[in-house]
């Protein structure tokens, strides 16, 4: 049985090493896919606040997601990552800011 237990372990290392740069990516990954499509769809689409927020919504929780109607950006933050999109323009859409 113990060997069973450090075989799985070694083996979850193993593909944890193999995937560090994915998994170091996600925490960004998270709170910019919120930012960009809640922006998306609340001033490209003009859909209405609940509905975005039910759109954006991921099985990990963000631990904010705030619009300023008035400049039209929306922050996101996620897993320790905060993101931020803004309306550019109809043409343009919504883009993450730096």
């Amino acid at each position: 049985m113990k060997r069973v237990l450090l075989l799985l372990a070694l083996a979850l290392l193993a593909w944890a090493w193999h995937e560090r740069q994915a998994l170091g990516d996600f925490p960004g990954i998270l709170s910019a896919y919120s930012a960009k499509e809640y922006c998306s769809c609340r001033f490209v689409m003009g859909l209405d606040e609940a509905y975005c927020r039910g759109y954006v919504k991921q099985y990990l929780p963000l631990g904010l997601l705030a619009e300023d109607a008035t400049q039209r950006r929306v922050s996101a933050e996620g897993l320790g990552v905060r993101s931020q999109a803004a309306w550019q323009g109809a043409r343009e859409g919504c883009r993450l800011l730096p």
